[in-house]
């Protein structure tokens, strides 16, 4: 998440949490320690952005079947990025704070043999884990996607530097250049 408050920008890396059903384009929902300054140097209302990094991947111009005839290939880095710009909500509030970690605890808790929940560690330690923390409330106004899959290239290009990827076990950047090369291919 980067913000931009009364000491300028700062990033955070923090997992969130989407409610789909609050607001147009959902809510993302955290929380942070107490003593992050974040939630102290934004105000409620502030925009904010939170990155959301779906991979990226080095891309060889060796792969290119056409730098073995032309040469004129470079090396290159491409992504798949979506932006989540919106408003930011403090929650200094224990209700809010707990009710919010439990459905995440829940969440990723979920697949595990036997599921861990607040109510397996002591009530007190719980009290003071959750004083510990403020929760955080983005409801996002705009999204943006962003991809850079080697799109300029040609057709054959896209795809063997695909298929290289996924060689490679970058399965997630390989495979959608191989669908932007597929894109690419129908529109002729």
């Amino acid at each position: 998440m980067i913000t931009h408050g009364r000491s300028g920008l700062d990033a955070n890396h923090i997992p969130f949490d989407l409610n789909r059903s609050q607001g147009e384009n959902g809510t993302l929902r955290c929380h942070v320690a107490r003593n992050n300054p974040v939630w102290q140097d934004v105000a409620t209302g502030d925009e904010v952005l939170v990155v959301f990094r779906a991979g990226d991947a080095y891309i060889s111009p060796q792969w290119y079947p056409s730098k073995q005839e032309f040469h004129k290939q470079v090396p290159t880095w491409n992504y798949i990025v979506a932006h989540a710009y919106g408003r930011i909500t403090i929650h200094d509030d224990e209700r809010y704070v707990r009710r919010n970690v439990a459905k995440l605890t829940h969440r990723h808790e979920a697949a595990q043999p036997v599921p861990w929940k607040m109510g397996d560690a002591p009530r007190d330690f719980i009290d003071t884990m959750v004083k510990a923390i403020v929760g955080l409330e983005i409801e996002v106004t705009r999204l943006v996607g962003k991809t850079k899959l080697s799109q300029n290239k040609e057709v054959r290009d896209i795809s063997n530097a695909g298929e290289m990827l996924n060689a490679q076990g970058d399965r997630r950047v390989g495979e959608a250049m191989l669908a932007a090369a597929a894109r690419k291919s129908e529109q002729g």
